[in-house]
């Protein structure tokens, strides 16, 4: 994993922790930054050490939004035509391994919709959200208006968005946004404990290709397409020596050691999706 200037990176345990690390600014979302988190991302897509990742902030916020210190002329830039939080959230999307966001303290604006892309997401006492668009004249970006509905129904998400108010972490449990609520201490570690839940005891191809078919399967228009996804995956894996480990695991009572590597072994519809596959 290269070195980063705007976020820090550590690999334990098998676990990958992304940590925002603009603490002096919140954490506030740049141009750099988002670069340095797809690099981050590309990087564990190849590493076969790397089982999950975990996404949080330094100091006392996960992500205060963009970076506003250009004052109007923040989003007047050119190369802004395409939204930098999207394409952040379009490479969550694509994210060979699950992805945990770990949300320690305020988050608005693209601080809480890239959590929208990742797998589950977990909170702090202290977190705050807020979809604020509204109040600063623009609209959701990073693909919320995809990704929120269909984490909260489509009238929260417009409830949300609509006024961009801060809500607290309570009210984003009760919507079924956040998992659950931890003590600031506690949330790490019941992310990694989490994180280790999804890695111990499962293949890492059958959990990157699960990640896949959940994910992609909410734009199927009929159970038929994901009838035909699974009897694909199931004919692959089942031929696998991951199924034979399985299996052998199970009949005897020992915990498995799966061979197959995400880096390699990835099934061979995979990715079946490719013509829709946003670059």
């Amino acid at each position: 994993m290269p070195k980063f200037e705007q976020i820090e990176t550590e690999i334990s345990d098998n676990i990958l922790t992304i940590t925002m690390k603009r603490p002096d600014r919140l954490n506030a979302f740049t141009p750099q930054m988002q670069g340095e988190l797809i690099d981050a991302f590309d990087h564990a897509d190849a590493n076969d050490d790397i089982g999950a990742i975990i996404v949080t902030g330094a100091g006392r916020a996960f992500c205060a939004g963009a970076d506003l210190s250009e004052g109007g002329s923040t989003w007047e830039k050119p190369e802004l035509a395409r939204d930098g939080g999207g394409r952040l959230t379009l490479r969550i999307f694509e994210s060979l391994k699950p992805v945990i966001a770990a949300c320690n303290g305020p988050s608005v604006g693209v601080g809480t919709t890239m959590q929208c892309a990742m797998d589950i997401r977990l909170a702090a006492e202290s977190a705050r959200y807020g979809f604020v668009f509204s109040r600063r004249g623009v609209v959701p970006e990073a693909c919320s208006s995809w990704f929120l509905p269909r984490i909260v129904g489509i009238s929260q998400a417009l409830e949300w968005t609509y006024s961009g108010r801060i809500f607290e972490a309570d009210e984003a449990l009760n919507a079924g946004f956040v998992r659950q609520i931890y003590s600031g201490p506690e949330l790490i570690s019941a992310a990694r404990a989490l994180a280790r839940s999804f890695i111990e005891d499962s293949a890492p191809v059958s959990v990157s290709t699960i990640r896949h078919m959940m994910w992609k399967g909410l734009t199927m228009d009929h159970p038929m397409e994901a009838h035909k996804i699974d009897s694909r995956g199931m004919y692959f894996r089942g031929r696998s020596d991951d199924a034979k480990e399985g299996i052998n695991s199970f009949l005897e009572k020992r915990a498995p050691s799966f061979p197959g590597k995400v880096s390699s072994d990835m099934p061979d519809h995979f990715p079946w999706w490719a013509d829709r596959k946003f670059e």
